[in-house]
């Protein structure tokens, strides 16, 4: 039995009507490469069996303390069945790209229940029609409660379920029963009677980091290491969010990536997917007629895990708010800006703290939390306040070629969340696929305030074109 930190426990209390926390992503296979050139359903069923003692993620489920009076408690699920979180479905026809990502949709805007282990699998077959795609592919749609992972344990819970080569690696299915755990009410009474006598030191202790903070950042805005993104524009992605998503994404070669990034001294590749999605938002914008004169501001998760906890599961994030520069038309110039900027927000993050925010979810009590997130929707105020216009977050998938029952992995969407009053998620993901080193820009938005999410993925695939022939001539 583990109890869920503060961070982690925020992304249950975030879950709000229309707001499911969860996050996932669609890997796209070739079955060709696999023994006999096709993967039956009963062969992944039975991988996935193999390796349930390989991630606690599987079979651990959601213990609530009574009355909300402490956060909760990841049992081991005595009733897991591993057929109920993993399902075989079809695609409609005709089969191509537009019905996949209209079926990924739909079922990324369901939450998921919470009587069992946060997590579920969709094998979707009749991939006939996808541009690009070899002959008979199928696909593996999946989501996890961001409380139980967030993308850095993402990476490591694929690798989990997947191999270097076509041959899958075997591990022994345990002959024992599964028995899992139960806790009785009277003991998650008592250790939250326990923790909350601790809760007068730890206020204490976040209290003398906090003052330190402040004297930083007050000295580095005199010192002008950063500018301060104080007033922030109201855009179409701000606003009451839907319960209907769209997903989208394009794909990007990883070289060409790289050789961007290296035109401009000292910029990172992260520095380039931003100035690609502020080129994205700035031609979405002036074809609405939408777009405020000064700049877009995007939220950017931050891994904060130190060398001795990248094991560990659950979330370590950290956030920095970045200019994006979107009033800027020159995409080398916006670049150069936006490499700036981000130097000025990690200063920013520096002079916080970036542990600070998982430090002040362990201190505030779970359920003021949830009460105020939820009075907060209600009453507008969580419309009221517009703290990023989007987000970009950074994921890591695996250097290697990845195979799933000997099919080889060819293409992926990676899907977010939406946060109150931000109706825009992006998810960088750099991996390999189809043998080459790729970077994927997907995205999920609300459908109401983006219904033509084609248009947007062109608008990110112009605004990439536009920033190769500015910075490499081509």
């Amino acid at each position: 039995m583990e109890q869920l930190s503060g961070q982690d426990a925020m992304f249950l209390h975030a879950e709000l009507d229309g707001l499911p926390q969860h996050i996932g992503g669609v890997s796209i296979y070739d079955q060709s490469t696999a023994p006999d050139g096709v993967v039956r359903f009963k062969q992944i069923l039975a991988l996935l069996e193999s390796r349930l003692p390989l991630s606690p993620i599987f079979r651990r489920k959601l213990q609530t303390v009574p009355m909300g009076l402490d956060r909760p408690y990841w049992i081991d699920d005595p009733n897991f069945n591993l057929e109920y979180h993993v399902r075989h479905i079809a695609l409609p026809k005709p089969g191509d790209w537009r019905q996949l990502c209209i079926l990924v949709s739909r079922l990324h805007s369901q939450p998921l229940p919470r009587d069992r282990p946060l997590w579920e699998m969709y094998v979707i077959e009749g991939l006939k029609n996808v541009e690009g795609l070899p002959h008979n592919c199928f696909a593996l749609l999946i989501k996890v409660h961001h409380a139980a992972m967030d993308g850095a344990t993402g990476a490591q819970f694929m690798n989990v379920i997947h191999d270097l080569d076509p041959k899958p690696k075997e591990y022994a299915v345990p002959a024992t029963h599964w028995t899992g755990e139960k806790i009785s009410q009277r003991e998650l009474l008592t250790r939250a009677y326990i923790n909350a006598w601790r809760k007068p030191a730890e206020t204490w202790k976040l209290a003398k980091s906090i003052i330190p903070a402040v004297r930083r950042i007050q000295a580095g805005k005199e010192n002008q290491d950063f500018e301060a993104l104080d007033h922030k524009q109201v855009t179409r992605f701000q606003g009451k969010i839907s319960r209907h998503r769209v997903v989208e994404a394009r794909k990007f070669d990883f070289e060409k990536i790289r050789a961007i990034k290296n035109s401009e001294p000292g910029a990172t590749v992260n520095d380039v997917m931003l100035t690609i999605v502020a080129g994205a938002l700035r031609r979405y914008l002036q074809d609405k007629d939408e777009l405020p004169d000064e700049t877009l501001v995007t939220g950017c998760p931050i891994d904060v895990r130190s060398d001795d906890e990248r094991a560990d599961g659950g979330n370590m994030v950290g956030f920095m708010n970045v200019a994006l520069h979107t009033e800027i038309a020159d995409p080398l110039e916006r670049l150069i800006a936006v490499h700036k900027a981000t130097k000025g927000s990690k200063a920013y993050a520096q002079a916080l703290g970036p542990r600070i925010a998982m430090d002040i979810t362990d201190v505030v009590p779970g359920n003021v939390l949830s009460v105020a997130l939820r009075a907060a929707s209600a009453t507008g105020v969580a419309e009221a306040t517009v703290i990023q216009n989007t987000i970009v977050t950074n994921v890591p998938g695996a250097p290697f070629q990845l195979f799933l029952c000997g099919a080889e992995l060819v293409d992926s969407i990676s899907l977010g969340p939406l946060l109150p009053n931000v109706g825009l998620f992006h998810i960088v993901y750099s991996a390999v696929q189809n043998k080459q080193g790729t970077i994927t820009l997907s995205f999920t938005a609300c459908r109401k305030m983006l219904p033509d999410p084609a248009f947007y993925a062109d608008c990110l695939q112009q605004s990439y074109d536009e920033l190769c022939q500015a910075t490499l001539g081509h």
